[in-house]
């Protein structure tokens, strides 16, 4: 039988979603406390990767278990989990649902504090370069990644993926006096991605990359000269839709 979970983790003190060598993960975490729950070595699959620091209001994994779930299983494994990660839902599913392939868009938001906020410091990057961002620029740099369809531009060196297709249906920019967010929605994204592409506007909003430059780059299929990857603690997965 195959479960799905919803769950949301604050990903400050991890190396990411993926079990890694160098330090301890979220998925680790989730496995040890499932498996001491149902008394059985368990694995699960998420929805995704994350980098470390990324954090996520909504996150999908699933597991395969043998027999139905003990009465009270949500609330015994949220009593096994640190105050960091939490568990909101668990359901039966078809035994060919998959939380990663199954997913047809994920949707990020990028928080962006354009004062100093010691209660967001965690949760959002604080923008120290002086003067203003221009984002109604930083918006037009959001329309023309949705005219694209393939991104080898924002993805990390080293990656593994067989191709760099992307459609990317919402990229846009919101803000208010002190704070700024930016949301983007795709059917898939590449190692790195969003956080390539954040680095990108606040490059643009800066006007030390004009459009023309970013046009060419996605022409070209190549990387800007002087790309930049935005701190991963201002971003937050979303949501997933299945």
């Amino acid at each position: 039988m195959r479960y799905f979970v919803e769950a949301a983790f604050l990903g400050t003190k991890y190396v990411g979603w993926q079990r890694q060598p160098n330090g301890l993960s979220v998925q680790e975490v989730i496995e040890s406390s499932i498996s001491t729950v149902l008394r059985n070595e368990t694995q699960i699959v998420g929805c995704g990767r994350t980098d470390a620091g990324v954090h996520a209001q909504q996150y999908f994994f699933h597991f395969d278990a043998e027999e139905e779930l003990p009465e009270g299983f949500m609330f015994k494994l949220n009593r096994f989990m640190p105050d960091d990660i939490a568990f909101y839902d668990v359901k039966l599913v078809d035994d060919d649902m998959h939380a990663r392939f199954s997913a047809i868009s994920r949707s990020y938001k990028y928080n962006l504090s354009l004062r100093k906020e010691p209660l967001r410091q965690h949760i959002a990057h604080e923008y120290r370069y002086p003067g203003e961002l221009d984002f109604d620029l930083m918006n037009e740099a959001g329309e023309m990644l949705k005219e694209r369809k393939e991104f080898k531009t924002f993805c990390k060196k080293g990656s593994d993926t067989p191709h760099y297709l992307c459609d990317v249906t919402e990229a846009s920019w919101s803000c208010n006096q002190h704070s700024a967010t930016f949301e983007i929605s795709a059917n898939r994204f590449l190692r790195g991605m969003v956080r390539l592409i954040v680095g990108m506007m606040l490059q643009v909003g800066r006007h030390q990359l004009s459009l023309a430059a970013l046009r060419q780059a996605l022409d070209d299929q190549v990387q800007l000269k002087k790309s930049e990857s935005a701190p991963a603690h201002g971003l937050h997965l979303v949501e997933i839709r299945y």
